[in-house]
């Protein structure tokens, strides 16, 4: 989960809400966050997770064995996701994606962005990834009003579903920041929310070694990977972690995929 302190650079790469977010959090919450981190993932208050694990075993009988190729029941599975995109480097990040035959589900910002690179939604829908919300523009949902946190979550699902024809199931919260009324909203929306086990912290640095080597360290059975193609030091680091990887026997699929053949379920949280 990013934690946005002062000490992180503020890029115009960066949204404009991540900028400011940063600029927002007084040094005298650090210990208070690093707290929460150690905690869980998606943000200081206790949420309630379901694992793809539980959600697999929980499918009822007789449902397809397979979600497309892979069975995540026997295969040693997991997702590599991103935020905040699309971005200039989305192009790049593509081609390696179909190079090396690998899908990804991608949660993407509104504005400037979507509304920016509409072909390249187009792109990664017709390229078999996933595509879901990240919201609008970045808000964090736990600290505005309902009406605002459901424009948040509408006007992207609008915007992806008139660009590719299908209306989005998955979100990711802005900092993984979530509570009961998020769910509630998420759940009337038709959307299941979709947090981590994974962090690279891409944000805090351009050294791809080290995004690879933080990937590697973390990532195991199950994993939901986070990662953010805005960042210059993020895509080039990708294709090392693919190939690491698939060395280490795991097999690349988008989470639904690793949820199946359960699916997701609007209101609920998902994490390994």
């Amino acid at each position: 989960m990013p934690l946005w302190t002062d000490k992180i650079p503020t890029t115009p790469r960066m949204p404009r809400k991540m900028r400011e977010s940063a600029r927002r959090l007084r040094p005298a919450a650090l210990a208070s966050a690093a707290a929460c981190l150690a905690l869980t993932l998606s943000g200081c208050a206790q949420v309630d997770t379901t694992a793809p694990s539980t959600t697999r075993t929980a499918a009822a009988k007789g449902t397809p064995a397979k979600f497309g190729t892979v069975d995540c029941r026997e295969a040693k599975c997991i997702a590599l996701t991103f935020d905040a995109g699309p971005s200039e480097n989305s192009p790049r990040l593509l081609d390696v994606l179909k190079d090396k035959k690998v899908p990804a589900t991608f949660f993407l910002l509104g504005e400037n962005h979507i509304e920016k690179y509409p072909q390249l939604v187009k792109r990664m829908a017709a390229e078999g990834h996933e595509v879901a919300s990240h919201t609008w523009d970045h808000k964090i949902l736990t600290r505005i009003p309902d009406a605002r946190i459901r424009e948040e979550l509408k006007r992207p699902d609008d915007a992806i579903e008139r660009l590719t024809g299908r209306r989005p199931t998955l979100m990711r919260p802005p900092q993984g920041r979530t509570d009961s009324n998020v769910h509630k909203i998420a759940k009337e929306e038709g959307l299941a929310e979709v947090l981590w086990s994974v962090t690279a912290k891409d944000y805090t640095t351009n050294d791809s070694a080290l995004i690879k080597k933080r990937v590697l360290e973390q990532s195991s059975r199950d994993g939901i990977i986070l990662l953010h193609d805005i960042y210059p030091g993020t895509v080039p680091a990708v294709p090392g972690i693919i190939d690491a990887l698939k060395a280490r026997g795991y097999v690349f699929v988008t989470v639904p995929q690793l949820l199946a053949p359960g699916r997701a379920e609007p209101g609920k949280v998902y994490r390994p």
